[in-house]
């Protein structure tokens, strides 16, 4: 039993930095460079402490995700902007062609709900570009 429960916890502390090892660049590159490129702010925690907006400029509460993540970057879009008093913005990162159907798919909820929600997407070509 007890082999059992250290097997499980070796995968569940190790998870996280499997999924990561498919990724060219970690979020928080992305998110920093984005970020510093429309002169916001990173991780600003919310007042009531129930989450950290990634990126916060002066009318944005801004959501990165990598596009796979795109439902759930939606809602923390939303509600960022919601307990910001801010516009709700989502950063997808987007790091092949596979994943532009994610992109896709986020606007087309967001077209089809009208949501408030500014979209942008990031590669790792654009992290090149300075």
């Amino acid at each position: 039993m007890k082999k059992v429960l250290l097997i499980l916890l070796l995968v569940i502390v190790a998870f996280p930095a499997i999924a990561q090892s498919k990724r060219i660049h970690y979020e928080k590159t992305y998110q920093k460079y984005f970020c510093d490129q429309i002169g916001g702010g990173t991780e600003y925690y919310l007042l009531d402490r129930s989450g950290r907006v990634d990126c916060i400029t002066k009318d944005y509460a801004i959501e990165v995700d990598f596009a796979n993540k795109y439902t759930e970057g939606v809602s923390q879009a939303l509600y960022y902007g919601m307990k910001t008093d801010r516009k709700a913005g989502l950063l997808l990162i987007v790091e092949n062609n596979n994943e532009r159907k994610y992109v896709e798919r986020a606007e087309g909820i967001i077209k089809h709900y009208n949501l408030p929600i500014k979209l942008w997407t990031i590669t790792p070509e654009d992290l090149k570009g300075d």
